[in-house]
């Protein structure tokens, strides 16, 4: 189901001229009741600049079918056999701290990722916080985040 991106601070117009890494927390975002389509996931952190880096982090319970269905979305699929968050925020820190990428998008509703936020925005690297349905939105990501976007469902942007 494709839904729609509700940004929840400014947007900016410059946004074609930067470099993008998207993370996205799979467990955190991926869940039933979130209903959210990875090609929305995809389309936020495109709105940021050109993509650089997409990764997708997954749990090894992650099904065949969806690691599939990711990589032919264009997400490069992380499996840990730990905690996801933990490589997923150690990956992400890492990244921000080379300078290879303008912007760090993290896809999660994890208030966990607050502090990667946190150390890239202070090594000059712009944060978006990306939140899987409004339900899904995590004020601590947000409020660490320059920007931040909430991935709504068509149904739900139709009742408005």
């Amino acid at each position: 189901m494709s839904g729609g991106l509700r940004s929840l601070h400014e947007e900016d117009d410059d946004a074609h001229d930067r470099t993008v890494a998207l993370f996205v927390d799979g467990p955190n975002v991926l869940r039933d009741d979130f209903d959210v389509d990875l090609d929305d996931v995809r389309t936020a952190g495109r709105q940021l600049g050109q993509l650089a880096t997409t990764r997708l982090y997954l749990d090894e319970h992650a099904t065949p079918g969806l690691i599939q269905a990711a990589e032919a979305r264009g997400f490069e699929v992380v499996i840990t056999s730990g905690d996801v968050d933990v490589k997923l925020a150690i990956d992400a820190t890492e990244l921000a701290l080379d300078e290879r990428v303008d912007v760090l998008a993290i896809a999660s509703r994890d208030t966990d990722f607050k502090p990667v936020l946190e150390k890239a925005a202070r090594n000059g690297v712009r944060t978006v916080a990306i939140a899987p349905g409004e339900y899904g939105r995590s004020d601590a990501l947000q409020n660490a985040a320059h920007e931040a976007f909430v991935i709504e469902d068509e149904e739900a942007n139709a009742t408005e």
